[in-house]
């Protein structure tokens, strides 16, 4: 089976962070636990000053390094390519959480165990999108086939933004169009 990823638009994205909580929503997630989050950052300087979005979650990377550190193999790829999470076979150590270069999985207090997004795998196998997918009223997020992803955005897209460890570490399945180059290298680390 091929890899599933992402596909998300900054041209676009409003900040609205409508796709934060759907995904809150739909994993019924307790306050201070996001599986995506939205978040906003300054660019440039007076006198062109910018802002742009960025929507993130689980990358269900090639090579996860969160799998690679999970000693129960609770943290393993399906064979669509979603990096899941077996929360029975979880014993709580936060090797996943260390290992992740995106500070993707989490550890829930509650709990005594990790999670993170599975890519809504429930409602992929109904033939259905991910929740923060549909939720995004400018749709800026698509979620489908790598390979298909790659042939309809590819030429207009990118793994690597300032902001993101270096694709090559994890081969995250997330292609992203940035706001604007220009923009990307001006970034300036101010999170609003």
């Amino acid at each position: 089976m091929a890899q599933k990823g992402f596909y998300f638009d900054m041209t676009v994205c409003i900040g609205c962070r409508t796709c934060q909580i759907a995904c809150k929503d739909k994993n019924d997630l307790k306050v201070g636990t996001i599986f995506r989050q939205a978040r906003t950052f300054e660019t440039g300087a007076y006198p062109k000053p910018g802002v742009y979005h960025y929507s993130g979650t689980c990358n269900h990377c090639a090579n996860p390094k969160c799998v690679q550190g999970c000693p129960t193999k609770a943290m393993h790829k399906l064979d669509n390519g979603i990096v899941d999470h077996d929360k029975e076979k979880c014993i709580g150590c936060r090797f996943c959480t260390w290992n992740c270069p995106y500070g993707v999985p989490q550890f829930i207090e509650e709990i005594g165990k990790v999670s993170k997004c599975d890519m809504c795998k429930d409602l992929i196998d109904k033939g259905d999108n991910p929740a923060c997918v549909d939720a995004c009223p400018m749709r800026a997020i698509q979620c489908g086939e790598l390979e298909d992803l790659k042939a309809k955005y590819g030429s207009e897209s990118v793994n690597e933004l300032a902001i993101l460890p270096l694709s090559s570490v994890t081969s995250p399945s997330t292609l992203i169009k940035p706001k604007s180059i220009a923009q990307q290298k001006d970034f300036q680390e101010k999170e609003v």
